[in-house]
């Protein structure tokens, strides 16, 4: 990073939300023409946060570690559910 770029006051995460629903480049070309590009997650594609990207940097440590836990999670799940409130009052 170049000493004269200055991101006191900057508020990390800030734009977090709206990059993963997508966003849009802007490129304005020599010529005066300019090109927008609309960017979004493709269909499966997960964003990693950096404590856990440190861990596994790239798809193939990712599926590697998923394939690990698969056998541990229980096919058919049981769920319990809940009475209603008003039933489970009387």
């Amino acid at each position: 990073m170049l000493p004269e770029y200055d991101f006191r006051g900057g508020v990390r995460g800030k734009h977090y939300k709206a990059y993963r629903q997508g966003h849009t480049v802007t490129i304005h070309q020599n010529d005066g023409s300019t090109i927008v590009q609309h960017f979004t997650l493709e269909d499966g594609a997960v964003m990693l946060e950096r404590d856990v990207r440190e861990y596994f940097p790239d798809s193939e440590s990712v599926n590697k570690a998923l394939r690990c836990l698969i056998p541990l999670v229980p096919k058919k799940r049981k769920t319990k559910r809940k009475a209603p409130l008003a039933q489970s009052r009387a």
